[in-house]
């Protein structure tokens, strides 16, 4: 039998399906904090730049982990390591969000409330990572070389859908109040993570002879180009998601509706964060999924409609423009992130792509280590200057990706 056509251990379609469910939980356990707690601690006193760090820690450590994580997954099991990395996510938001609780309350501020944070925070960029590169494995071992690129590329969509999504929810539970939403997060986590208890099979030691996929080295020149544009992009990404929820606030005076000033900022927030899904899911699967476009053709286009976006939602200021501006950077950012992950994938032989597609998996949260922070910092000086920056910065990785993708399609002389 030909082990390169033979999956190492098989996964049936719903399991596959709930592994990027599971990515998708993940991403909006994440991404949720940036429309809760921006508005809401800068309600319990502290400044845009201590949010940002306290977030930009975490991600550190997060990223740190990720290969620590997978390591522990190959001798206890990815299974195991999947569904506890889940349930730490919602444990830790939980006491990431008693902690906002008490800071509203006035029972925790000023450095106490800080240290505190940082504390909780740490705990989430410890504890939370392996479902990142369990999943990845699991997916690897469950593919070949000819569908493997697919079925990774699977999970890196969950990630991205959920980082919207979390969000997107936001806009139907901030009406519970302004914790509601990272409440549905913790739930929906949980809950994956039992589902995956129940639904997933036990790990099965390797057979050590059949083959496995070496590991990319994080500098391999055929993917450099690819994982550092990534990671440009996700800084963009990161510095507007981490002062959204503060723009959006500054900019309709929130902060002067009183007590319900934070529900009413979240909820703006999450009506953006849903547009931008809408947008991101529509041509995912409708466009993307269905029609399997030229990445290379499709980059320097997608990418050049997230600039528009970006210049939109600072130029135009009725709240329905933004909601339009933000529905754009999602059409943009639907075309662009699965082809700049493709392209990544292509520069490799077949048999390496499992190993790229993995190795790309580190640009998010390597773009969020420093995206928040400086857009924090920027927007501290003033509240445009992360739309303005991403948008120059994204115009740049227009231009670039069009020179790129162009000398890749020109025939050879």
């Amino acid at each position: 039998m030909d082990h390169a056509e033979t999956p190492l251990h098989p996964l049936s379609a719903l399991q596959r399906n709930l592994l990027m469910l599971a990515t998708i939980a993940m991403g909006a356990g994440m991404s949720i904090n940036f429309v809760v707690v921006a508005p809401l601690t800068r309600k319990a006193g502290l400044g845009e730049v201590e949010v940002a760090a306290i977030l930009t820690l975490s991600t550190l450590l997060y990223a740190f982990m990720i290969p620590q994580w997978g390591r522990i997954a190959d001798r206890v099991g990815r299974k195991r390591v999947m569904v506890f990395s889940l349930i730490m996510m919602g444990v830790t938001n939980t006491a990431f969000l008693f902690t906002l609780e008490a800071a509203l309350a006035g029972v925790m501020t000023g450095t106490a409330l800080l240290l505190t944070l940082v504390f909780v925070r740490l705990w989430f960029g410890l504890l939370t990572p392996g479902l990142q590169p369990a999943s990845m494995a699991a997916m690897t071992d469950a593919t070949t070389p000819a569908n493997r690129a697919a079925g990774l590329g699977m999970l890196g969509a969950g990630m991205s859908i959920g980082s919207i999504l979390g969000p997107a929810g936001a806009a139907a539970l901030a009406p519970f109040g302004a914790l509601a939403p990272l409440w549905g997060t913790i739930i929906f986590c949980i809950v994956v993570g039992i589902l995956l208890g129940f639904t997933l099979p036990k790990t099965v030691p390797r057979d050590r002879s059949m083959p496995r996929p070496k590991p990319l080295a994080m500098f391999d020149k055929r993917v450099r180009p690819h994982l550092a544009f990534l990671v440009a992009y996700f800084i963009c990404v990161g510095m507007i998601q981490q002062t959204l929820g503060w723009f959006i606030e500054d900019r309709y005076n929130l902060g002067d509706l009183g007590e319900k000033s934070g529900e009413t900022a979240v909820l703006y927030t999450g009506i953006v964060f849903a547009c931008m899904a809408v947008a991101t899911i529509a041509v995912q699967f409708g466009y993307i999924s269905r029609h399997k476009p030229d990445p290379r053709k499709v980059l320097p286009i997608g990418l050049g409609i997230v600039v528009i976006g970006y210049v939109g939602a600072d130029t135009l200021m009725a709240f329905p423009l933004l909601c339009a501006s933000f529905f754009i950077v999602g059409v943009g950012s639907a075309l662009a992130i699965p082809s700049a992950n493709a392209l990544g994938s292509l520069s490799v032989t077949r048999e390496e792509q499992g190993s790229a597609a993995a190795l790309m998996s580190a640009a998010p949260p390597a773009g969020f280590i420093f995206g928040p922070l400086i857009g924090a910092v920027l927007y501290s000086v003033d509240h445009a200057l992360p739309l303005v920056a991403s948008a120059v910065l994204m115009t740049g990785l227009t231009i670039y990706a069009w020179t790129l993708t162009r000398r890749a399609q020109a025939p050879s002389a």
